[in-house]
């Protein structure tokens, strides 16, 4: 099956990096298509129309070169170079889309289900974003992997994508939970249950804000207590 997790890599050949030895010359030169399967297995299809199957972890090929020669044959060799430009997972991890822009991130295949983020778009606690509605500068408290279809508002009687300000934003987004920034020099005796209220947000109704021309001016929000 030819799924997210098991995408193949075009038959093209790749570039040549002045290799000398015959086998890496031809993993390279020659058309073939790399296929993951999990667990350390590739499937290879090659230039000739035959497909085998290469286990990068034991080092073992069904190929006729690495069965009857036991070398590193070009299949092993191939799926080696994928990994290493890096557009096939290792072993152990599994291709998966990014949950907002859909790019590919490679993520542990035992936590493949659940919802994951390209670095680009992945929300760190303590980072300062924006609400695109409003202007409202807020922290981020941490994105705790659910979709916005399925949190429900507190008081509310709908979910965060059900929400009437959130109707233009996708139903499947993420949800990110924030709180406004705790006003500067409030000592702990101050606090008041409304600073540290949180409140849930489809991702794409965030945005991280412009850098200043001065760089002196950024707030750091990160020694603040979001948990």
């Amino acid at each position: 099956m030819n799924t997210t997790a098991s995408r193949k890599v075009s038959l093209a050949p790749l570039a040549d990096t002045g290799e000398t030895d015959p086998r890496s010359q031809r993993a390279r030169a020659e058309r073939m298509a790399v296929t993951p399967l999990g667990g350390g297995l590739y499937e290879v299809e090659s230039q000739s129309d035959h497909t085998y199957f290469a286990d990068l972890l034991g080092g073992r090929c069904t190929c006729p070169d690495h069965m009857m020669r036991g070398v590193r044959c070009k299949h092993l060799r191939r799926v080696a170079i994928e990994i290493n430009e890096g557009r096939v997972p290792p072993p152990g991890k599994e291709a998966v889309e990014c949950a907002r822009c859909e790019s590919t991130v490679f993520v542990d295949e035992q936590k493949a289900d659940a919802i994951h983020f390209c670095d680009h778009c992945e929300l760190h606690p303590g980072e300062a974003v924006i609400d695109r509605n409003t202007g409202d500068l807020m922290v981020v408290v941490k994105m705790p992997g659910y979709r916005a279809d399925s949190v429900d508002v507190p008081g509310k009687d709908c979910t965060v994508a059900e929400y009437p300000a959130n109707e233009s934003y996708p139903e499947s987004d993420p949800v990110v939970e924030v709180l406004y920034p705790i006003p500067t020099g409030l000592r702990p005796e101050q606090l008041k249950p409304s600073h540290l209220r949180r409140y849930s947000f489809p991702c794409s109704r965030l945005r991280r804000p412009e850098p200043p021309a001065d760089q002196s001016e950024l707030t750091d929000f990160s020694e603040i207590s979001v948990e």
